[in-house]
Order: structure tokens, then sequence, then C-alpha cells
């Protein structure tokens, strides 16, 4: 009764707006397109859309299968390309999704010798700043999680990596570089840098300045790691980075870390996937060689 064909077109009617929008989309012809959907329609014993005008509007039933669209199709997708993969002797594509954007550096020693171990496995990044991590896995957009901040729900398995320690980062001749930690309301009269995410995000807010009632003079956002410490380097402002990238900048740039409070801040790095992939052995043996790279460099740092 219900195929598959039925849910892409709710689908494509939703992003497109019409059904001839969506039958172009669809390479069908418009009226087998309607015709279909109107069978269905009868078939279920109730409508998908009400038209209005030229515009149809999803009724409740149709918002409960376009729901059911967008979590079953991308599952759909991703199973025909895998066993087309298999078909023709590949393993797949490990779909990474990045949560946190410093750990890009990281994350390049982690590929390189990945890809050298897994010749027939290739590697897809997405690094977005409003990255809904937790939803892509959920919805089989990517297969790894990089996140400092997982959320333990059923179905989902997080693992830590490594520690790291976020830190302030200052220029070597600022007034904050010789001390041993700084407070809140040191930064109060500064430029704090940071990338573009949500403040509530941001540790160097919820960990730091905000319970203790302290806002920066000013808040920039730069998306580039390197403008960022450029800016940093040049007395433009301050910024809040884990301590492993900041000394592997400073023996390029002229920047100091900085303790966040007496006791600092530590955080951890988590690989999370869905719990039916976490076993698949090319995943597996990311998160291995990931835990692997984190202890090299914190042995060498």
């Amino acid at each position: 009764m219900l195929e598959r064909i039925h849910l892409a077109v709710v689908q494509e009617v939703e992003k497109r707006g019409s059904l001839t929008a969506a039958a172009e989309v669809l390479h069908v012809t418009q009226s087998a397109l309607s015709h279909s959907m109107k069978k269905l329609e009868q078939q279920l014993g109730t409508d998908i859309w009400l038209r209005e005008g030229r515009s149809l509007r999803l009724t409740q039933a149709g918002q409960y299968l376009l729901a059911v669209a967008n979590r079953v199709l991308p599952q759909l997708n991703l199973a025909e390309e895998q066993l087309r993969q298999f078909a023709q002797g590949e393993r797949g594509t490990l779909r990474i999704g990045m949560e946190c954007h410093p750990c890009y550096q990281w994350l390049l020693k982690v590929v390189s010798p990945y890809l050298a171990a897994w010749p027939d496995v290739d590697v897809d990044v997405k690094q977005k700043f409003q990255f809904g991590g937790i939803g892509a896995l959920f919805g089989y957009e990517i297969d790894l999680l990089v996140t400092p901040d997982p959320l333990f729900k059923p179905g989902l398995k997080f693992e830590p990596v490594f520690d790291f320690e976020q830190v302030l980062v200052v220029a070597k001749g600022h007034p904050l570089a010789s001390a041993t930690h700084v407070k809140p309301q040191q930064v109060a009269k500064e430029v704090l840098i940071t990338y573009p995410v949500d403040i509530e995000r941001l540790d160097v807010y919820n960990q730091f300045l905000l319970p203790a009632g302290i806002t920066p003079r000013r808040h920039k956002t730069i998306e580039t790691t390197d403008i960022m410490l450029q800016m940093v380097a040049s007395g433009r402002g301050v910024a809040a980075l884990p301590r492993w990238l900041v000394e592997e900048y400073a023996d390029k740039l002229d920047i100091v870390p900085v303790r966040l409070g007496p006791r600092g801040i530590a955080k951890q790095i988590f690989l999370g996937a869905r719990e039916a992939d976490a076993a698949i052995d090319y995943i597996r043996a990311f998160a291995e060689l990931a835990r692997h790279t984190a202890g090299i460099r914190s042995a060498t740092a």
C-alpha cells in the first residue's frame, strides 16, 4: 500500500511547493504522480494535502507521513549506496560530523594514517558551526560525530577519545601573558574572539564568565582558526581554545595560553556513533586510531 515513491513525493512537494515541481525532480509525469497520490489517499481513507488555491497544505496525516519520509528515506538511500559499494568491491564512505571546530587540526592527523590503513574506505567530513550532530546521526547523514558535548540518548554510543584543557589565548606582550591564571573580571575589558557558535555552547561563557556575572567588553566572531590566532597575536583581542592547539601555533605566532581560573576548564572530546553501527570494522578502527593518535600527541606535548 505505502511505497517508497509516496514518501519521496510528500518530501519533494514539501521542498518544492507543488506536485508539478516534485514530478520534475522525480522524473515522472505530473498526472501519474497525482493519480498515484489520490489512489493512496483512497486506500488510507484520509487526505494527505488540503488544496488552498494553487498551493498544498499537509493535513495531520500528511505531516506524519512527511516525518516518516524524513526518517526512512535517508536510511534507504544509505542502504542502497552501501549495497552498491559492496557489489563493486568497495567498503564504503566514513562520514564524520564535526561539532568541535578546533579539532579539525587533530582530525587531519587521524585521517591520513586511516586512509593509508583502509584504502577501500573514503572519508567525508561535514563541518558546520550550527551543525545538528545528534539529528545527523539519527538521520543517517553521518556515521561518526566528533563533539565535546555528547548527548547520551538511546540508540547512540559515545566514547571519550582524549582530554584537553580550555585556555585563554593572549599575545606574548599582553598584561595577562605572565599570569598563572586569569579571573573572569580580567576578561571584562577584553575583546573576546570566538567561533560563530551560540553563546550557550561556548565553555568560556557557560563555565567561566556567566557564572561570575561577567561579559567581555566586546564579542567578535571569526570562522578560521588561523585568522583568529593572528588577531590575538596582533593584540586585537583574546580567545579561548584547547591548550594543545595553542601550543601547536605558539612556535609560529607570539601567543601564550593562560589557565581559565585557578583550576582550569577540563574538557573531553568524544566520538559518537549509532549503536547498531559501532561495531562495524572500519568505524571501530577509526575510533581506535583516534585514541592512539591522541595518546601520541599527549605524550609529546
